[in-house]
């Protein structure tokens, strides 16, 4: 049986910022990006409707984000990724995940980031935190050019408790004896299926099931 594993969502939980962010830096960065962006601002389908988008559904979300980075480049986007990492993600991590990480590996856990995240824009993000493993969203590229579309699996609500319940039964983990830490109620499904959650930075519906429940809620802003 592998050691026990603490499993981490990302933005809201471990850092303040969002996708929303991590694209409004590419979009200042890509004259292509940011046209797009304008397209969307003059129709009203802006910052807000991203924040209705996934309150109602993570999908019709996704399908409304990714599609931006259609037609951009791959090689600029990766360039791109470490700039992001020192400009916006590591100036935001909370000052708390720190320290809960380091607990969590002094207590011989294994460490894994599951976020909706792209992956090239958290790759150094996870180097810097110490993470273990890392799955996160994968944009298609076709010809070295980003389709906007997401290779499958979506990295997103129950499709993340799916991707866990995986990756502990081909390490031969027992999840009674592992870890999750969200700040969403759209990450229930991977925090119920864990032995020890915690609801972390909690949004109202995810901090009233966490005290339901008799979770730990953390704070670490």
């Amino acid at each position: 049986m592998s050691r026990p594993t603490a499993f981490y969502d990302l933005e809201g939980t471990l850092i303040r910022t969002n996708l929303v962010h991590t694209l409004g830096f590419f979009a200042r960065n890509q004259p292509g990006l940011l046209r797009s962006l304008g397209k969307t601002a003059r129709t009203a389908l802006s910052v807000p409707l991203f924040v209705a988008a996934d309150l109602y559904s993570r999908k019709v979300f996704n399908s409304l984000y990714f599609r931006h980075y259609a037609g951009q480049s791959e090689d600029r986007l990766r360039y791109l990724a470490q700039e992001l990492f020192e400009e916006v993600l590591r100036p935001a991590v909370f000052p708390g995940a720190y320290e809960l990480l380091d607990k969590a590996r002094r207590l011989g856990l294994r460490q894994v980031l599951v976020t909706g995240a792209l992956d090239f824009t958290v790759e150094a993000l996870s180097a810097h935190l110490g993470f273990d493993d890392c799955v996160a969203n994968r944009l298609e590229f076709v010809g070295r050019v980003a389709t906007g579309r997401l290779l499958p699996p979506v990295m997103a609500s129950a499709t993340k408790a799916s991707w866990i319940r995986c990756f502990a039964e081909r390490e031969g983990i027992n999840l009674s004896d592992c870890f999750a830490y969200s700040d969403s109620m759209s990450d229930l499904p991977m925090l119920a299926m864990v032995g020890h959650p915690a609801a972390v930075n909690p949004d109202m519906s995810l901090r009233a099931t966490a005290e339901r429940h008799d979770w730990p809620i953390l704070n670490l802003r």
